[in-house]
């Protein structure tokens, strides 16, 4: 296959993930703030620290509240890692290898890139946010299932797998990261009653809440969670499932070596990981480790495999 098809096919199905697990996340935000009583909101600033995106933000909004982290996520063309610029970007990736692609997937993917732009105000936050990220969410789903029911599961589906794989690994990771912190009930605010829709919530984030119910026989709350989207083998967002993913994909290629390599390394630091011992600072430096482990794995699927590595 062509580095140049492959890295399209990786990246668009980098930027369409990135779109949906952005809709999702402020989507299952604004319920939490509904949800939960004053003193326990979290408010809007966390959502930028998980998008990693302070010093942008900062530069372009003076206060993290809620109509100016919306903005930023959704709509801010200034943003690269808004849900606009990633479906653009989607979009583009898709229009210059459309000849190798199921023509249903091209079209749901150019239709859904102009449908949402079409719906974006200029200097006012949408009349219905909440169907907007739904209709986002459901049609970056279609864009998976087209291709997955569509198009031949050969090298180039499993560079689409690579891509999409690796930015599941990428939220989940952040999300913990973030919200494992953030997330912890005050001990002396009379705050416990509301730790378990806190940790809904993040599951919720990652469309984890009823698997999570279905396959975790214990209540819902920070170690069980953890444990669930850190080392479940099955769920789809779970790192170790993620991780598992793209090694099966890097089976078929060549020189996949160093890549294999990082990928073991990264799994047995999670399947070791003892999160009943890990204080929030040690597992920062945890989920930190992670995070550097998968921008190597980029790396090393970029240099090997690409021409020139895209730009997150």
């Amino acid at each position: 296959m062509l580095s140049r098809v492959a890295e399209h096919l990786y990246w668009m199905a980098r930027y369409i993930e990135r779109a949906e697990n952005t809709a999702r996340m402020v989507r299952v935000n604004g319920h939490l703030q509904l949800d939960l009583p004053a003193r326990a909101r979290t408010g809007w600033e966390p959502l930028i620290a998980i998008t990693d995106s302070a010093p942008l933000f900062r530069k372009l909004y003076r206060t993290p509240g809620e109509k100016n982290v919306v903005a930023f996520l959704i709509g801010d063309d200034r943003n690269p890692g808004s849900i606009i610029r990633s479906l653009r970007n989607a979009r583009e990736n898709a229009r210059t290898i459309r000849e190798i692609m199921p023509r249903e997937a091209w079209e749901q993917i150019s239709g859904l890139y102009g449908s949402a732009a079409h719906q974006i105000g200029k200097d006012e936050l949408l009349p219905d946010r909440d169907q907007y990220l739904q209709s986002i969410i459901h049609g970056a789903q279609t864009v998976t299932g087209l291709l997955a029911g569509t198009m031949s599961h050969d090298v180039g589906y499993d560079f689409l797998r690579m891509g999409r794989s690796l930015e599941r690994t990428d939220m989940t990771s952040r999300i913990i990261n973030v919200r494992s912190a953030d997330l912890l009930p005050d001990q002396g605010g009379g705050l416990r009653p509301f730790e378990t829709i806190q940790w809904m919530s993040v599951l919720k984030s990652l469309s984890g809440y009823q698997m999570y119910r279905q396959h975790v026989d214990q209540s819902v709350g920070r170690i069980h969670v953890l444990e669930f989207l850190l080392k479940d083998e099955d769920f789809p967002r779970a790192v170790f499932h993620c991780l598992g993913e793209i090694e099966a994909c890097l089976v078929r290629l060549p020189r996949k070596k160093k890549a294999v390599d990082i990928i073991m390394r990264m799994r047995k630091a999670v399947s070791d990981a003892d999160l009943e011992t890990l204080e929030q600072r040690n597992l920062n430096r945890f989920i930190d480790g992670l995070q550097v482990m998968m921008g190597n794995l980029h790396d090393r699927i970029a240099e090997t495999y690409f021409r020139v590595s895209a730009p997150a």
